[in-house]
């Protein structure tokens, strides 16, 4: 989980407060609701598991245990830790930390596959019989962690996977968008779709990649163990990172100066054979905080989020 320090706070995401109505709550809390709203209609404990870094993990774990857990059974939440991968500068090199150590950095919400069956969760999940699990982000506070019409149709179906869209806002929107490479499902991320795919439309001058991923995924515990067997590729990021050099002074970048290694989740998604893509509606399901002011910001979710539970 990344931090949040563009928006004046400088700590996990999820740790968050957003000022909605009636009460201000943290990005966890409001996820929480989703798991206290379904024990109450179905009379029913949800296990959450949380993916944190190295980094904020104590923080983390700090912050449940002074807000209570938010009232969810405590034996019901579970965290564990993802990946790291070395970071390199702009020549190749591996950076140092300022103790001296390789720098690394966590390695992408793609990760969450392999620190899952690293740190156990999957033997968890299968000890108390769960068949399907949600995994989605802790940054869009109208994300559905428990959706019984996407499992009742994804078992229909008999899919082992699906993911959530909603039609994109326009071709410059910075979301990755549903896709088939080589016939099997995939996600075109953002940054690598060209101009001329963004734009392209079909007969009825609707985007041929316009079915974005909002990244709420769900999959069969089947599928987890199919795709926890097979390393996913990596992506780069250019960022700024603090390093010691080699004259042992501590360098603090004001531009990017670093590449980082991160996996996708949506490179799973090709490890199978198909899977079910559910399209939502926007106002409904994807209010993300993204951004310091503007689009997908904190000021649009609050507003969203408002909106939303004004009508339900």
């Amino acid at each position: 989980m990344d931090k949040v320090q563009d928006f004046g706070h400088d700590g996990p995401k999820g740790t968050y407060i957003l000022d909605v109505k009636p009460e201000p709550k943290s990005l966890f809390e409001i996820l929480c609701d989703n798991l206290k709203d379904a024990r109450n209609k179905y009379n029913v404990v949800i296990p959450w598991y949380i993916m944190t870094s190295r980094e904020n993990n104590a923080q983390t774990v700090e912050f449940f245990e002074s807000n209570n857990y938010f009232n969810y059974p405590k034996e019901a939440i579970k965290f564990f830790i993802q990946g790291e991968l070395p970071m390199i500068d702009t020549n190749g090199k591996v950076l140092l930390t300022e103790e001296g150590m390789i720098k690394e950095a966590a390695d992408g919400h793609g990760g969450i596959f392999e620190a899952m069956f690293k740190n156990n969760i999957v033997d968890d999940m299968k000890n108390k019989g769960i068949e399907w699990i949600f995994i989605g982000p802790i940054d869009n506070p109208l994300a559905k962690l428990v959706d019984e019409i996407l499992i009742g149709i994804s078992t229909e179906k008999k899919v082992l996977e699906a993911g959530k869209s909603l039609v994109k806002a326009n071709p410059n929107e910075k979301v990755g968008v549903f896709c088939k490479k080589n016939g099997r499902p995939s996600v075109i991320e953002y940054t690598e779709i060209t101009e001329e795919m963004a734009n392209q439309v079909d007969e009825n001058n609707n985007l041929v990649y316009g079915e974005s991923h909002i990244n709420c995924n769900m999959f069969n515990i089947k599928g987890l163990e199919i795709i926890g067997n097979q390393k996913l590729p990596y992506h780069s990021a250019f960022k700024k990172a603090t390093y010691l050099d080699e004259n042992g002074n501590i360098i603090k970048p004001d531009e990017p100066n670093a590449y980082k290694f991160e996996s996708f989740i949506f490179d799973a998604f090709n490890k199978l054979d198909d899977m079910l893509i559910f399209r939502v509606k926007r106002e409904e399901e994807f209010a993300p905080v993204k951004n310091k002011e503007g689009v997908d910001s904190a000021t649009t979710a609050i507003e969203m989020y408002n909106n939303f539970h004004s009508k339900n």
